[in-house]
């Protein structure tokens, strides 16, 4: 017994160094929620349900604390008419609804797509609201239950933040090589 602790205080081998990086983050994105402990993905798509930008945190993170990390991962590439790497408008939830997320949308000439929330007097006639656009927002809901779908990202599998941010990047690329080869999505 008395040389296998010997050979655990070793420090030539993985005991020794830091896991993940330094893109890792400290608590590898696992922190409690209602749900338990989890991670939360915050996630962009287009239009069609394509995932374009992913970040993921601990579970007891608001997502709009989160906005602007996910939304300066975006990066659109239009082949006709003017050059343009930041989406035309964007739709969230009444979560998304806090003056510094509209004012980040407006200065990016992003046209905002958010209902406001009862504490914001919502029907003050100041600020208009596109409901049919808003309807379309169903898209990114599509997204994430295809994401529950896949099994090692729902239960996760991955103890490391990096590696599980690698797994949902393969199932985005399985996602894409779906709609490229059967032309819909």
């Amino acid at each position: 017994m008395r040389r296998w602790f010997d050979g655990a205080r070793l420090t030539g081998g993985r005991r020794g160094r830091e896991q993940g990086g330094s893109e890792e983050p400290e608590d590898h994105a696992l922190g409690r929620s209602r749900g338990g402990f989890s991670s939360k993905l915050h996630l962009v798509a287009d239009g069609h349900g394509l995932p374009l930008a992913i970040h993921v945190t601990a579970g007891q993170l608001h997502e709009s604390t989160q906005f602007e990390e996910v939304m300066n991962r975006v990066r659109i590439r239009q082949p006709v008419g003017p050059p343009r790497t930041r989406p035309e408008a964007m739709a969230g939830d009444k979560g998304h609804s806090y003056p510094r997320i509209r004012s980040w949308l407006h200065r990016h000439s992003i046209q905002v797509i958010i209902p406001r929330r009862s504490d914001q007097n919502p029907n003050d006639g100041r600020h208009r609201f596109d409901k049919k656009l808003y309807r379309r927002r169903c898209t990114i809901e599509q997204c994430v239950g295809w994401l529950k779908e896949c099994r090692r990202l729902c239960t996760r599998f991955e103890k490391l933040a990096v590696n599980f941010i690698a797994m949902v990047h393969v199932a985005f690329i399985e996602r894409y090589l779906r709609v490229a080869v059967s032309g819909r999505s």
